[in-house]
């Protein structure tokens, strides 16, 4: 009996390392911007630096690389894609300073 209490702490703690020490999935992502250049999209500041948990992107906004569809900078204005945070009230807005995200 004793020997099967000592693996319950032994579990836990593994169980807490491998959560605290898990890694942001993703990477960076290079989304095509056409004309206005290329937009690099970070998993780090979105999920670390911002807080965002995976669920609030996957599966409604963004389902993944090979499934994502093109969306156009008129409909992330509307609240697609990007636009649905970027709006200028949850976090800096699609409209305006375009080199904020696109890079020549």
């Amino acid at each position: 009996m004793k020997r099967g209490l000592f693996w319950v702490p032994v579990f836990g703690i593994s169980l807490w390392l491998g959560i605290a020490l898990a890694v942001v999935g993703g990477g960076d992502i290079t989304l095509k911007g056409g004309k206005a250049g290329d937009v690099l999209f970070s998993h780090d500041v979105h999920v670390t630096d911002v807080g965002l948990g995976c669920k609030e992107c996957h599966t409604k906004l963004y389902l993944n690389t090979k499934k994502h569809r093109h969306v156009t900078m008129k409909q992330m204005g509307m609240g697609k894609s990007c636009g649905a945070c970027h709006n200028g009230k949850k976090a800096f807005s699609v409209k305006g300073d375009c080199g904020k995200c696109h890079k020549k």
